[in-house]
C-alpha cells in the first residue's frame, strides 16, 4: 500500500513534464544551423572556421572558446555573435546567450533580426521566464517572421502550462 502514493506522484509528474520550462527548452531549442563549417580555411577566416568545426560537432565548450577568440578580434562580427549565443544556449547558459543577442539588437545585427527575436524567446524560456517567452512567441507568431510557426507552437505549449 505504501507504493501507491509514490506511484500516483510519478504518474502526475510524468504527465506534467512536458510543461516544465526545462523540458520545453529542450523541446524547442535547436542550435542555429551551421552555414560556416564548409568554407575553405584561409588566414583571414581560420579562427572562425576552427570554432565552427567544434560547433558542428556539438562540442559547445570548445566552440565557445573559439568564438570568443573571433569576437576578441572583431566584436562587431554578428555571425560569430549569433553562433556564440547559440553555443551558450546549447551549453546551458541562457543568460550569457541573451547577452550576446543583446549586442545584436542594433543596425549592425539587423541581418539576423528574426534569429535574434526567436532566440531571445528561447533564452527567456530556458531561464524560466515563461511569461516573457510567451509574450515574445505570440508577438513573433503575429506577423511575417522566419520562426512564425515555431513561435506559435511555443505560445501554444506555454498557454497549456
Amino acid at each position: 500500500m505504501r507504493f501507491l502514493p509514490a506511484l500516483l506522484l510519478a504518474i502526475v509528474a510524468s504527465g506534467c513534464a512536458h510543461k516544465d520550462p526545462t523540458s520545453l527548452c529542450e523541446r524547442f531549442f535547436t542550435p542555429y544551423q551551421d552555414f560556416y563549417s564548409g568554407r575553405t580555411r584561409t588566414g583571414a577566416n581560420a579562427v572562425m572556421v576552427d570554432a565552427m568545426a567544434h560547433y558542428s560537432q556539438k562540442d559547445y565548450p570548445a566552440a565557445i572558446a573559439g568564438l570568443q577568440r573571433v569576437l576578441d578580434l572583431n566584436g562587431d562580427d554578428m555571425t560569430a555573435r549569433l553562433y556564440m549565443a547559440n553555443a551558450q544556449l546549447a551549453a546551458g547558459d541562457p543568460y550569457k546567450a541573451e547577452m550576446h543577442l543583446d549586442f545584436m539588437e542594433n543596425p549592425r545585427g539587423s541581418a539576423y533580426k528574426d534569429q535574434v527575436e526567436w532566440y531571445d524567446a528561447l533564452c527567456w524560456l530556458c531561464e524560466g521566464d515563461t511569461a516573457k517567452a510567451a509574450q515574445q512567441a505570440r508577438w513573433i507568431a503575429s506577423r511575417p517572421q522566419t520562426y512564425r510557426k515555431e513561435a506559435q507552437d511555443l505560445a501554444d505549449a506555454l498557454s497549456q502550462k
